[in-house]
């Protein structure tokens, strides 16, 4: 941390070595909506400004309250679970915890972290049409309980103004989960997800540019006999500091399945799907009992969805320390 006096003198420098702490406290937290449907495993505009900072050493605690609305039309057919349908509509507000820590040691000269994370919320999904149904209209679902635990460890370096990080996650199918609903808050099955990503942080300009890319293997739904196909996702973020206190940016993510779907189970063919998104970003550095903290809020309007619903999502991510000084 710099000198009350050098963060006068130079006030971008000063706040970007306190927004590189809080950024990388622990805001990585993965998560899914259901099962097939177009849907994945990875919760798409998780990772923002600063993704490939370092963790600080100590605790810490992050929270991602997350909101999406999206919709199809009855040209898109589904498989959501055991039930084949088209116009499918979803809203799900969630709030996902991420408990993590580093530790002081390096490995390979980089900065490890180890997270746990779990959320709680809703999700209502209904279709105009359910073809598995002899052409039930109007179908609708909604369930509230918790998701299913995400693991979830990276490892970072630093060189100046270069930061690069990988990572490795998963799914744990604990969550509330029935394959006869349309909605769901587990996906009811395991998953594992890998990659990478880098920024480039000035804290003499206040120009930040990350961006994270991975790839995800699912294993077989066993209550449909169902199974995700590869996929790939990119999350991005341009920022620019601009006081002690705001950031302000633009961020946006990608996402496309590499491999199709498959299984006895699957009644819709071989499903591939994508999207991509764009949108503003703001962050607020704070202090909580002296100790820095970051608010990070960010919405994405989704466009070039293919197979899966599209529509937009909000994203507001609270991270501080619970224990360990920043050094």
């Amino acid at each position: 941390m710099k000198a009350s006096a050098e963060v006068r003198r130079k006030p971008l420098a000063g706040y970007g070595a306190r927004a590189a702490l809080v950024c990388a406290l622990g805001v990585h937290c993965a998560g899914a909506l259901a099962d097939q449907g177009g849907v994945a495993f990875w919760f798409s505009g998780q990772y923002a400004s600063l993704a490939a900072v370092p963790a600080t050493p100590g605790w810490s605690v992050a929270f991602l309250p997350y909101y999406y609305n999206g919709s199809s039309d009855t040209s898109e057919t589904f498989q959501t679970g055991a039930t084949v349908s088209a116009g499918l509509k979803s809203h799900a507000p969630l709030v996902i915890a991420q408990l993590g820590y580093a530790p002081d040691s390096k490995i390979l000269g980089g900065q490890p972290y180890l997270a746990l994370g779990w959320g709680a919320g809703g999700n209502r999904t209904s279709v105009d049409l359910s073809l598995s149904r002899l052409g039930e209209l109007g179908r609708a679902d909604s369930i509230y309980g918790g998701t299913d635990l995400y693991p979830y460890a990276s490892l970072a370096w630093n060189r100046g103004v270069d930061n690069w990080m990988a990572y490795v996650t998963g799914d744990v199918p604990v969550g509330a989960y029935d394959s006869r609903r349309l909605a769901n808050l587990g996906i009811g099955h395991g998953a594992l997800d890998a990659g990478g990503g880098y920024t480039y942080f000035n804290p003499n300009t206040g120009f930040e540019l990350s961006a994270v890319a991975g790839f995800t293997y699912n294993w077989e739904n066993a209550s449909t006999d169902y199974r995700n196909g590869v996929d790939s996702h990119l999350d991005w973020a341009a920022s620019k500091l601009l006081t002690e206190h705001w950031q302000a940016g633009v961020v946006g993510y990608a996402y496309y399945q590499l491999t199709a779907d498959g299984g006895s189970g699957d009644r819709v063919g071989a499903f591939k799907s994508r999207v991509a998104s764009v949108g503003p970003e703001l962050g607020y550095l704070y202090k909580i009992n002296g100790a820095p903290a970051y608010i990070n809020l960010r919405g994405y309007k989704e466009f070039w969805a293919e197979h899966r619903v599209q529509g937009y999502a909000l994203f507001a991510t609270i991270s501080f320390p619970l224990g360990g000084a920043a050094r």
